[in-house]
């Protein structure tokens, strides 16, 4: 189980800096991304024994490439937003060399089980701006709709076990961006994060970018996305995707 670490830095953050800089002028950015993670970890419906989605049910690394769209407008105590929708879609079919049981359909040992976990959600970012200057710093909430499932179907019949994840989940929010002197150059990082109970959610970005006097832009690095569920929606997941993203962009 992850520490609550992250969640009491963004706390802290939030209440030493409670006070929001608005932005002059509205501003308006688009963004494309292409992300592109590995897939690791395990899941079973409640009850159920825990099945590896790699070495078990051969699920195979996926990609996702979405759109950002992010609005600052000057109006007092309103929060700025930003939203992408992130498709986490992916697949496997696996010869079973053991009985894998899923929401009360069992599988049996030499069968072939194809099976889809699908974690796509919407993000809806509310922040406000902190500081902004040489350092940029948001902080907010970040709102996880989840419209997804994971589903089995064995090549022995024609019984599909399936569970639906049907979630909205709020986490804190952070985003801190430093501009290099000079340059166009910034490093930065996003945290989202929470945990309740035995479940967490935890959605982590290093970014490297540069940005025209323009407003068009290019930047990459690593984000790093985990969900740890305990019984929601029947569901029990320890999964992490992490892997290198690229992100074109055009501020104006």
């Amino acid at each position: 189980m992850k520490s609550g670490l992250k969640e009491i830095a963004i706390a802290a953050l939030a209440f030493m800096l409670a006070a929001p800089v608005q932005a002059d002028v509205i501003g308006f950015s688009l963004e494309a991304v292409y992300w592109a993670p590995e897939v690791s970890g395990n899941f079973s419906s409640t009850g159920d024994t825990e099945v590896d989605i790699s070495d078990d049910l051969g699920i195979d690394d996926t990609d996702d490439t979405s759109i950002v769209m992010r609005l600052e407008h000057p109006i007092p105590f309103l929060p700025n937003i930003k939203y992408q929708g992130v498709g986490l879609d992916s697949d496997g079919s696996e010869v079973l060399s053991g009985n894998v049981t899923f929401e009360g359909q069992t599988y049996n040992a030499g069968e072939t089980l194809r099976t889809t976990l699908d974690l796509s959600h919407d993000d809806i970012v509310l922040y406000y701006e902190v500081l902004d200057n040489w350092v940029n710093l948001d902080i907010g909430i970040d709102v996880k709709r989840f419209d997804g499932e994971v589903s089995m179907v064995g090549s022995a019949n024609t019984v599909t076990s399936s569970i639906d994840i049907d979630e909205t989940v709020p986490l804190l929010y952070v985003s801190a961006k430093f501009d290099l002197p000079f340059t166009g150059y910034y490093v930065g990082v996003d945290i989202s994060n929470i945990s309740a109970g035995d479940s967490s959610v935890d959605d982590t970005t290093i970014r490297l970018g540069y940005e025209s006097d323009s407003g068009f832009g290019l930047e990459g690095g690593v984000r790093q996305f985990s969900l740890e569920l305990d019984d929601v929606d029947n569901l029990d997941s320890d999964l992490e995707y992490d892997g290198a993203f690229l992100n074109g962009f055009f501020r104006f």
